[in-house]
């Protein structure tokens, strides 16, 4: 599994347009009347993100309690990887209780246009559309202690609260995407 660090987005960029298909074949885009909109770039087998499953879920119940759309995005290349197909994203998304919108990028241009370059990779931007935080969730690794998702967490609140971006912003670190 060749570990790859997140591309570091520079803060202010604004969010790439996209509409994609959830796992069960509804279109989802951006809403505008959100406080904010997270972007969690992921898959269903990689370690990284099986790691933070259930800190995904605990990242969801915050960004619904501040009004934050939060999605999740695959773009690996379900030819190479058929465990990241849409039907087993259902089943994924059923087995950690993911209850945000799944999105499957089959043609990867979604990923591209965010700079997107590992699993999991996060985009936090505010209700402006400008990139706000990108990075780690916290310091823990598979094998490494717990997740607690403690610097994204912080990184909402200062959002929420009208604060600026955090200074010290991490790369998210995981397996690559799949590229085609």
């Amino acid at each position: 599994m060749p570990v790859t660090p997140s591309s570091m987005v520079p803060i202010g960029t604004q969010m790439p347009p996209f509409s994609l298909a959830t796992e069960s074949g509804a279109p989802w885009s951006p809403q505008d009347n959100s406080a904010g909109t997270l972007v969690v770039f992921m898959c269903n087998h990689c370690p990284f993100v099986v790691h933070i499953a259930s800190t995904l879920v605990q990242i969801h119940a915050l960004c619904e309690a501040n009004s934050i759309s939060m999605v999740g995005i695959n773009s690996n290349n379900i030819q190479t990887h058929p465990d990241d197909a849409p039907d087993k994203m259902i089943l994924c998304a059923q087995e950690y209780g993911w209850n945000f919108p799944y999105l499957f990028d089959e043609t990867q241009k979604t990923a591209k246009a965010f700079a997107a370059t590992c699993t999991p990779d996060t985009f936090l931007y505010g209700s402006d559309g400008k990139l706000f935080y990108r990075g780690q969730f916290d310091d823990s690794r598979p094998n490494q202690g717990i997740s607690d998702g403690r610097d994204l967490q912080n990184a909402i609140h200062a959002l929420v609260s009208g604060d600026p971006p955090p200074e010290d912003q991490q790369p998210s670190i995981g397996c690559n995407i799949k590229w085609r």
